[in-house]
């Protein structure tokens, strides 16, 4: 069978495969990642597969419907994200108009959450596969060929007339039988057209784990997407797709593991560090943690390649840390950051405004204590929430939603828009907190003089610093105007 996965045209250099989809002040743009794995599990059952990152390539739509007439897929696969949803299932139906023989099938979080509401959008759609949907694709695909498709697991779809939802997939535990993400990149994509800015270009990103233990209300992959228990790959299984990397993406400079969280167990992650050191992997990562890792793992990943952890810090507030159900404490966060730098391992700090129980003063503590970790670079962005999240179900049942048209979830030129007021914080009074925030972070004398002096002791760092810094400093030298826009 012919399968068409489609990341769909939208705005310039859309990142809809984000945990928080848009375009981003620092030019950052996302593989198409879950499309990756899906494409490589379906070629792996012996269908042929297209593989379409419109935003990444800067496709228009006739472009992609061109592509489509040429694949002639029997089924078309759209991702979607909350912003994009009215786009990306007009342009799912285009195509399902043009090629009335192929079966139309959205993915992606939003329609996980709302998936009668989304095939209620256009008629011409044909399905919905909710959560973890590359095995679902695979089944789906096999089932078109006898007819038996309406009993698919994990999709919802249209019956006599109506829509009905099938039960769940189970979640896959066997996560070594997935393919190397990286193959797929190889065969279908071109790593150097996608960019995180606070990684080394071209970086390559794959995932080693899929699900997450903790319980942040805010988070919408392991509530819509994944589930709340972890399952890792082997550490056999990552190196030897770091070796892969190396030689058949010599021209990759580093490795992201955009896992939710990379390092729940402890002696997992000490296997895998040294069995890096032991096959001498020289390539450098970058990996996402949760801010309370101890000092010897620390070392030990330095060890490994260790160069950034991507940490989520959130607030310096306990209130508000609790209330968003974080599983960390302000004091274990700055010892964390703390044997981060005796590690010698840099940080990125995230940290988000607007939380439950959220004021003016937790904002200022939060940017006082960003200023404290001395993060190699740090982001401050307002809550964005998102359907079939609690964070949502917070918002919408307090009436906190300023509005219910997702397209107001991005401004104009894709940039995310706070749509959030609370009796204490204004959407406005957040995206300005922002603003501010970000201003006093990076035009401090203390930042410039430690990037003046990385970027003497190391080029690749300074490279990485002047690309992001080329894109980020029209946005962070103009303030705000009209909408509560954020990012």
């Amino acid at each position: 069978m012919r399968i068409l996965l489609l990341n769909p045209p939208f705005l310039p250099r859309y990142s809809r495969f984000s945990r928080s989809p848009a375009v981003t002040k620092s030019g950052t743009i996302y593989y198409p990642i879950w499309h990756a794995y899906a494409a490589g599990l379906l070629e792996r059952a012996g269908h042929e597969v297209m593989l379409v990152d419109a935003p990444a390539r800067g496709l228009s739509r006739e472009e992609c419907y061109r592509l489509a007439g040429e694949f002639m897929p029997e089924m078309t696969v759209v991702y979607t994200s909350t912003p994009s949803i009215y786009n990306d299932v007009e342009v799912a139906s285009c195509v399902k108009e043009r090629l009335p023989g192929t079966f139309t099938v959205l993915t992606g979080p939003h329609v996980s959450a709302l998936p009668e509401e989304s095939l209620a959008l256009d008629q011409r759609v044909d399905a919905v596969a909710r959560l973890e949907y590359d095995l679902t694709l695979v089944d789906l695909a096999a089932r078109l060929l006898d007819g038996s498709h309406a009993a698919t697991q994990g999709l919802t779809l249209r019956v006599d007339g109506s829509i009905r939802s099938n039960l769940d997939r189970p979640y896959l535990q066997d996560m070594d039988s997935l393919p190397f993400v990286s193959e797929v990149y190889k065969r279908h994509l071109r790593i150097e057209d996608y960019f995180y800015a606070h990684c080394r270009y071209p970086v390559v990103s794959i995932f080693t784990s899929r699900g997450c233990n903790a319980r942040c209300v805010y988070c919408v992959y392991p509530q819509q997407a994944f589930g709340r228990r972890q399952r890792q790959r082997s550490p056999e299984s990552i190196v030897a797709e770091f070796e892969y990397i190396e030689k058949e993406l010599p021209q990759a400079r580093e490795v992201l593991i955009d896992d939710d969280t990379f390092s729940v167990s402890q002696e997992h992650t000490l296997e895998f560090c040294e069995l890096m050191a032991k096959k001498r992997i020289r390539l450098p990562w970058t990996v996402e943690c949760r801010a309370n890792l101890g000092f010897e793992t620390m070392r030990a990943m330095k060890r490994a390649g260790c160069r950034l952890i991507v940490a989520g810090f959130e607030s310096a507030d306990d209130t508000v840390l609790r209330k968003m159900r974080k599983g960390v404490t302000v004091e274990r966060m700055r010892r964390f950051s703390q044997d981060a730098k005796r590690a010698g391992v840099m940080l990125h700090a995230c940290f988000m405004a607007g939380n439950m129980g959220e004021t003016r003063e937790t904002l200022m503590k939060s940017l006082a204590f960003a200023k404290e970790l001395g993060a190699d670079t740090c982001q401050f962005f307002p809550l964005m929430v998102y359907p079939g999240t609690e964070a949502y179900r917070w918002a919408e049942e307090n009436s906190y939603l300023t509005t219910r048209d997702f397209r107001e979830w991005l401004t104009p030129e894709g940039l995310h828009n706070c749509v959030v007021s609370t009796p204490e914080l204004a959407a406005r009074d957040l995206v300005d907190f922002c603003d501010r925030a970000r201003r006093s972070y990076y035009l401090g004398p203390k930042y410039i003089m430690y990037k003046l002096k990385q970027g003497m002791r190391d080029p690749q760092e300074l490279k990485k610093t002047i690309k992001s810094a080329r894109i980020f400093a029209r946005y962070l030298f103009r303030r705000a105007g009209g909408r509560a826009e954020g990012g």
